[in-house]
């Protein structure tokens, strides 16, 4: 598996039993096991070489982005799997991000949901699904330097604030058909032999590590505390921060 654009990795290598090659064009500060440093446009591969590839929020970054799609439909095989994921510069989440980080590194803008199947011609989704937000990179607790200053002006980066202002623009999207708490959009592409992949968004996004699940799955693990007074709410699996439950 080929996890494109990594930096010190998109996902834990134990959630698969695959063989994980993780690539950047910048080395990170704590290169994970099988780094190489290489140009998503210039794959240092064999063709054919991966079952599958992740390119999780990098296609965004990419300078030369026909060359890098070019790259990973060389690379891929022709029965593999690959997964994107990009934002939605269109969204309030993308443009405080880009607010926030003066650009944020992003090259490309992605302002429709057709963007990115039109750029692999003949390569169709098998599915897609929409990403929201919890403005996670806002969190204070996520700053190993020091915090840009601007994050004064939107609470400083308060776990507690973003946790009740992603709830209520939930909310808000749920009563008024807004898209104030999306963030942008996953891709599959491939024949998947045990049905298509799951679709329903993960409204449920940990306002400190950034990972979504959907209600259902919480549900059914038992993590959902609700009260007599506010909100139901839940502690992340992936990190153990408390947020907000949304249902579905």
């Amino acid at each position: 598996m080929l996890d494109l654009g990594s930096g010190a990795g998109s996902f834990p290598a134990g959630a698969t039993r695959a063989r994980v090659i993780r690539v950047d064009a910048e080395r990170p500060a704590t290169a994970p096991e099988n780094f190489v440093l290489g140009d998503a446009a210039r794959l240092p591969f064999p063709d054919d070489s991966f079952d599958a590839i992740v390119s999780n929020h990098s296609l965004e970054h990419i300078t030369d982005l026909a060359g890098a799609v070019g790259e990973m439909q060389r690379v891929l095989r022709a029965d593999g799997y690959l997964y994107i994921a990009v934002p939605d510069a269109s969204t309030l989440a993308d443009r405080v991000y880009r607010w926030l980080g003066r650009g944020g590194g992003h090259v490309n803008a992605f302002r429709s949901a057709e963007d990115v199947p039109r750029l692999f011609g003949e390569w169709t989704p098998a599915a897609a699904r929409v990403l929201y937000a919890s403005f996670s990179f806002l969190n204070r607790k996520n700053f190993r330097a020091p915090a840009p200053r601007r994050l004064v002006l939107v609470g400083n980066g308060s776990e507690g604030l973003l946790r009740v202002g992603t709830w209520l623009l939930r909310k808000l999207d749920a009563a008024l058909g807004t898209r104030w708490s999306v963030y942008g959009w996953a891709y599959y592409f491939g024949e998947f032999p045990e049905g298509a992949p799951e679709t329903e968004a993960a409204k449920n996004v940990c306002v400190r590590c950034g990972s979504g699940h959907a209600g259902a799955w919480l549900e059914a693990r038992g993590a959902v505390e609700r009260r007599w007074f506010g909100p139901a709410r839940y502690a992340c699996p992936g990190c153990g921060a408390r947020n907000y439950f949304v249902g579905g």
